[in-house]
Parts: structure tokens; C-alpha cells; sequence
């Protein structure tokens, strides 16, 4: 199989990585952005009412259902779906459940070889599920080309992630552990962490709890681009919607 046998042993403290096993792989509701990680393998797995799940599937053809609906799945499709949901087995993928959330419903791929927008180091990604407003959760796509070294840095918030497609490995204060299709992880906030691959690509989907990207009230592509006598609706305080 491409997925590691065991759980890494939690002694790093910046990098956390699981199996991709049946059931809840991590519970962050304690979070500063309540966030549940969770996984399916080959059987059905019911996600609860109260947050918004985006997910990611890796292998298999399973169905997603919401109420009476279903709707069928592939690999390298993702998905954002509001309140309770059931993805019913044939197959693997991960979910990330933001608490208290309320996003679109969204299905989306199958996801492209390489990001659209340049990153880091000369990592690329695209976004896949951006945020619906200012501070939102987002779904993302890395891609790393081979003989990336990336810079170590951190994040202000949690990261989830999955490798996808080719090989790598993480690199942070206190180990390094090896990257491959199939490995889940989480990266804790203020995690020093770099990426690294050799003779192989990366591919890895990522959930971001939080965004400081996205629409507002005062600023959206409506807003911005209705116009009154030659001045965006975004500037005239008197007509906009209270």
C-alpha cells in the first residue's frame, strides 16, 4: 500500500502525521478555530451537524450525501458541505470539519497537476475553496516540483494536509519525517516547518482554519464594479445596502 502503516510517534511538536485510517484522526475543537479531522476507508462516515466540511477524495468512487441528495464522487475531487453529511465508503479520502461554520455547498476537481499562483521557493498552488468572506476557511492546493528546499517558516493558524502525489519529506527542529501518497498531517500553529523533495514532485491538499483574504461588505467584485457617474458603488457610503 502508498500509505504509512503506523502513526508517527508524537514527539514533534511542529508536525504531527497519521495513517490514513477510518474515523476521527484528530480533534482541534479546542482550537482557537474548533477544527475535527477525520478520514474514510472504505466505509461510510457520518459528519455532524453544527460545522462545514471540506474534503478531499483520494481514492475510489464514493457518494456524498446531504439530506435526499447524493451525488457521486471521484478520485481527486474535493468538496465543501454545510451541516450534516454521511460520505458513504468504495473508497479513501480526509475531511476537515470547521465548527460553527457556515459555508457553501461546493464540489469541485478533479484537481489540476500544478498550482496556478506562485507561492514559495518556487512552489505554486491554487485555491480551491477560497473564503465566502474576509476570515473564512479555505481549501488549497500545493505543489512542490522536485528539488524544492523550502525555507522554514510557520503559519498563525493549524494547517491540515494530505500528500497526493509524489514524494517528499518535512524538515523541523526536532526530526524529519518522510513524505508520500497517502500521509495525513497536521502542522500546529506557529509550527517551524520547511518541505523538501529530491527527485520527485509533491502534491498536497491543505485546509486553512482561518483566511486574511476574501469579500467584505464594503469590498466585493458587485460592490466594486457597479458604477454611479463614474464612481464605484464601493465609495458612495449613502447608497450601499445597510
Amino acid at each position: 500500500m502508498d500509505m504509512v502503516s503506523e502513526k508517527t510517534k508524537v514527539t514533534n511538536p511542529a508536525f504531527i502525521s497519521y495513517p490514513l485510517s477510518h474515523g476521527i484522526l484528530a480533534d482541534m475543537k479546542s482550537d482557537v478555530f474548533p477544527t475535527s479531522l477525520s478520514a474514510w476507508s472504505y466505509d461510510s462516515l457520518n459528519l455532524p451537524g453544527g460545522a462545514t466540511h471540506l474534503g478531499y477524495v483520494y481514492k475510489g468512487h464514493p457518494t456524498l450525501q446531504t439530506g435526499p441528495y447524493r451525488f457521486p464522487l471521484a478520485p481527486g475531487m474535493y468538496f465543501s458541505v454545510p451541516g450534516a453529511a454521511v460520505v458513504h465508503g468504495a473508497g479513501q479520502g480526509i475531511v476537515a470539519s470547521r465548527e460553527g461554520y457556515r459555508g457553501f455547498f461546493q464540489l469541485g476537481g478533479p484537481v489540476e497537476e500544478v498550482g496556478r499562483l506562485k507561492y514559495i521557493d518556487g512552489c505554486t498552488d491554487s485555491l480551491l475553496i477560497p473564503p465566502i468572506m474576509l476570515g473564512d476557511p479555505c481549501l488549497n492546493l500545493l505543489f512542490f516540483p522536485p528539488k524544492i528546499h523550502q525555507t522554514q517558516h510557520t503559519h498563525p493558524s493549524m494547517r491540515v494536509g494530505m500528500v497526493v502525489r509524489g514524494r517528499g519529506w518535512c524538515v523541523t527542529p526536532y526530526e524529519e519525517t518522510i513524505l508520500a501518497p497517502g500521509v495525513v498531517f497536521v502542522i500546529p500553529t506557529d509550527g517551524l516547518h520547511s518541505f523538501h523533495t529530491e527527485d520527485s514532485s509533491m502534491t498536497v491538499i491543505a485546509y486553512h482554519p482561518d483566511s486574511d483574504f476574501g469579500p467584505t461588505h464594503e469590498e466585493h467584485p458587485m460592490i466594486n464594479r457597479t458604477i454611479v457617474n463614474g464612481v464605484s458603488a464601493s465609495k458612495i457610503a449613502e447608497i450601499r445596502t445597510r
